[in-house]
């Protein structure tokens, strides 16, 4: 990661910075890093759905016209691409690891009250469930074997993009934060998404947006973030030495 930079060498990303992003304002204070994200992205996003539209446009209109076709871009495209990980960051730890041990207490319960009932049941019933319960017993083997591959996974997916936190806290903590991470940070996008839109609705229409974050300057006045370092490099080891170039943000 950042290779051939002077923060080069990264072995990870800590996914929890996402949640920064609305902190770290411009210069000016009227737009944060995440929105001025989204607008960028927007705009790309809109730049390549006008690739097959001719249209003799200003260059302001351009940008416009761009980011007014990239919104249902990213607004649609995120939320299919991260749906599932919504879904992931609202199941709780707990009941996910206990889930097979339940069950099987569940399984051995049935077992031991059809053992007491014998054969004296008629209609076959007790040969039904007795079949019933092998079923369930070798199912749920395999779901404890899947459970036990996917928190493998969970378990890498977090010593990598939660970089820099200790073993001993992640083992302790709830592994699925960060699913919630990832939710939180959609929801923000989508959030900034909107303020977005509103905010070109009302430029369109001749209406001066007070209450949502300005687009950010054009491209001929370098917008800084002064508190970047503030919000992102404040927990850097003292030993870590950089030179920062405000070009790079």
């Amino acid at each position: 990661m950042n290779a051939g930079t002077s923060r080069g060498n990264a072995q990870g990303f800590n996914l929890s910075s996402l949640r920064k992003l609305p902190d770290v304002k411009s210069t000016d204070g009227k737009t944060s890093l995440l929105h001025f994200i989204v607008e960028q992205v927007v705009q790309s996003e809109g730049r390549r759905e006008a690739m097959y539209q001719k249209q003799n446009l200003t260059q302001q209109e351009k940008d416009t016209e761009y980011l007014m076709l990239g919104l249902p871009v990213v607004l649609k495209g995120l939320k299919d691409e991260l749906s599932e990980v919504k879904k992931a960051a609202s199941i709780e730890h707990h009941s996910f690891i206990t889930l097979c041990s339940t069950l099987n207490a569940h399984v051995t319960e049935i077992r031991q009250i059809m053992t007491s009932c014998g054969n004296t049941e008629r209609g076959g019933f007790v040969r039904e469930m007795k079949g019933f319960l092998e079923e369930c017993e070798e199912e749920l083997k395999i779901v404890k074997e899947e459970q036990i591959r996917i928190m493998e996974l969970v378990k890498k997916t977090n010593e990598y993009y939660l970089a820099g936190g200790s073993k001993d806290n992640m083992s302790n903590s709830n592994p699925f934060q960060l699913f919630v991470i990832v939710k939180d940070f959609v929801d923000m996008v989508d959030q900034a998404c909107l303020e977005l839109k509103k905010k070109m609705e009302k430029k369109n229409v001749g209406v001066e947006a007070v209450l949502t974050p300005p687009l950010s300057p054009s491209r001929k006045v370098p917008l800084r973030f002064p508190n970047f370092d503030f919000h992102f490099l404040s927990n850097m080891p003292a030993t870590t030495s950089f030179s920062q170039s405000e070009d790079d943000f």
